[in-house]
């Protein structure tokens, strides 16, 4: 079907094809924009209809009541052989689709659909799929597990957050660094102080304000609802964010789901770090790849607001904890040895001294549906 050739309310009748997918810990309805109405207007408003937006349960939607698993991927083909990739946040409760961010968990279903879809040839064994983010305009490279040349999503590849186990997809991130404000440390700063909070502003695929999590007067280990139901907490965490945002070059945040606030706190379980991410309005049960990979950076780099909390600073693989278990990453910075100082919690580091050498993860994705959306 030529989306062109129909207008948005005849997909009550025709519908549209849509694969829904678990990408990481979240999930989304994954589209080819050829499907989808070209007039932006015509397709947020379908995508709002078929997510069921807005409605606190979406229950007239494919959406599951949550910023989780309320996104969506629009894929298409590449010269290059490669595939773009626009994600979409639909919000829950409010008519609105932003694509102010990228999204590196439902990315991990991109390579697969696309080789599902026909866009990539599958080779046996695994294939590779080049894939440009085009809301940061940077790039990844996903290898999928493909036997006989067809997409395997059974495999012994586990991940916090999601019950039992699928086959891997590695994903090799370029550009990540500065991808959505221009810059790795945003405000030009490794460290600021926003509504009286100490705060680092840092963006390696995600902006992110991290507060280590003692200055909010909170651990760090607190389940999402309970940070939640804490008015006066989420009230500071948002004016931080704010003020942040136009620092970060992001302009007036307050109706934007960037920048994302995390809170950061000493290992419990064995991994690098622990953290609880503020959405920017609910707690993520788990954490963005992104997200992760940006906290990763000023966990890394001497001289930022978390580089003082226990843990080691100079690990490359990098466990971060989060509210349903952890996610593995791998994130290497280089600092300008004339600038290297010798402890985290003293240095004349600064934010131009850092260069992201690499940043990747292996996670895991799974097809649940594949057929005709209504709206």
């Amino acid at each position: 079907m030529n989306a062109t050739n129909i207008s948005t309310a005849e997909y009550s009748t025709h519908g549209v094809p849509c694969m829904i997918m678990r990408g990481g810990t979240s999930k989304g309805l994954y589209f080819l924009a050829d499907d989808l109405p070209a007039d932006r207007a015509e397709r947020d408003a379908l995508l709002l209809r078929l997510m069921g937006s807005p409605d606190a349960r979406q229950i007239d939607g494919l959406g599951g009541a949550h910023p989780l698993t309320s996104k969506v991927a629009i894929v298409s083909t590449r010269p290059d052989g490669g595939v773009d990739y626009l994600f979409l946040q639909v919000a829950v409760d409010e008519a609105v689709v932003s694509d102010q961010q990228n999204c590196g968990n439902i990315l991990v279903g991109v390579g697969p659909f696309a080789i599902e879809r026909g866009l990539v040839p599958a080779q046996d064994g695994t294939t590779e799929v080049p894939i440009h983010m085009l809301n940061t305009g940077s790039d990844a490279l996903a290898t999928v597990t493909t036997p006989a040349g067809r997409v395997s999503y059974v495999g012994d590849t586990e991940i916090a957050g999601v019950p039992g186990t699928a086959a891997p997809v590695v994903l090799d991130y370029q550009g990540t660094a500065g991808s959505s404000c221009g810059a790795l440390f945003p405000t030009g700063n490794l460290s600021d102080t926003f509504a009286g909070v100490p705060v680092t502003c840092v963006d390696n695929g995600m902006p992110v304000v991290v507060i280590d999590a003692a200055e909010l007067g909170v651990d760090g280990t607190e389940e999402p609802s309970e940070l939640e139901a804490d008015e006066r907490l989420c009230a500071t965490v948002e004016a931080v964010r704010l003020e942040a945002g136009a620092a970060m070059g992001l302009g007036d945040v307050a109706a934007a789901t960037v920048p994302k606030v995390c809170l950061v706190a000493p290992a419990r379980q064995g991994g690098t770090f622990n953290t609880r991410c503020f959405i920017p309005k609910r707690v993520h049960e788990a954490i963005g790849v992104f997200a992760g990979a940006s906290v990763a950076v000023a966990w890394a780099v001497p001289g930022t607001v978390v580089a003082g909390l226990e843990g080691d600073h100079a690990v490359q693989d990098v466990r971060v904890e989060h509210p349903t278990g952890h996610t593995d990453l791998k994130v290497e910075v280089e600092i300008a040895d004339e600038r290297r100082p010798a402890s985290p919690a003293s240095s004349s580091v600064t934010a131009e001294d850092v260069t992201v050498l690499v940043t990747g993860s292996v996670r895991t994705a799974r097809k649940l549906m594949d057929g005709t959306a209504f709206a």
